[in-house]
């Protein structure tokens, strides 16, 4: 599949058509190739992962953690599909075999130098518009973390990764990178 053409729309079902191994994310109709994830990005991915499952565990809580791979499908139109970093779920109904159907409760992307526009600008207000209660962009080159929370206003704020960065989703429970 020829995914540089800009004219053609894609559907959910060419993502699956693409070759083994080959990831990509789909935006309005458009493939966005994705690059393969850095030694850091993998590093705090799984720190995020083991950090906010290790929360939930020991709280047993009923939101489950999915890291990427793992498929988002915002919209009913498969229109827009996305593999976020980290995946918080607590509503199982939007679960299924394929992935989650609907907007995750939480989202961490982890910014590589390929992905800036599309984590801060275009994921921002597609997660916003889908109905995502908590979206954190961790920014390694920065050593920050961009943290929105969606509501009846929005909020953002600006950690670095030495701060306690607090979980909107989970009262009392924050999180510090370094």
């Amino acid at each position: 599949m020829d995914v540089s053409r800009r004219d053609q729309l894609y559907t959910i079902d060419d993502i699956y058509a693409l070759p083994d191994g080959v990831r990509a994310e789909l935006v309005d109709g458009k493939i966005y190739s994705m690059a393969p994830p850095s030694r850091t990005h993998q590093k705090l991915q799984h720190f995020f992962d083991r950090t906010i499952g290790n929360y939930i565990e020991a709280n047993h809580g009923e939101c489950e953690i999915y890291p990427s791979p793992f498929a988002v499908f915002l919209n009913k139109d498969d229109s827009v599909y996305f593999e976020p970093d980290i995946s918080v779920i607590c509503d199982l109904s939007k679960l299924d075999e394929k992935g989650c159907h609907g907007a995750p409760d939480w989202i961490i992307e982890i910014v590589s130098p390929s992905s800036k526009a599309m984590d801060y600008f275009t994921k921002l207000m597609k997660y916003q518009a889908a109905g995502v209660r908590e979206y954190w962009i961790a920014d390694p080159a920065k050593q920050q973390i961009m943290v929105y929370q969606f509501g009846e206003k929005v909020m953002v704020e600006q950690y670095s990764f030495d701060e306690d960065v607090p979980v909107g989703i989970y009262k009392g429970f924050s999180i510090k990178v370094n």
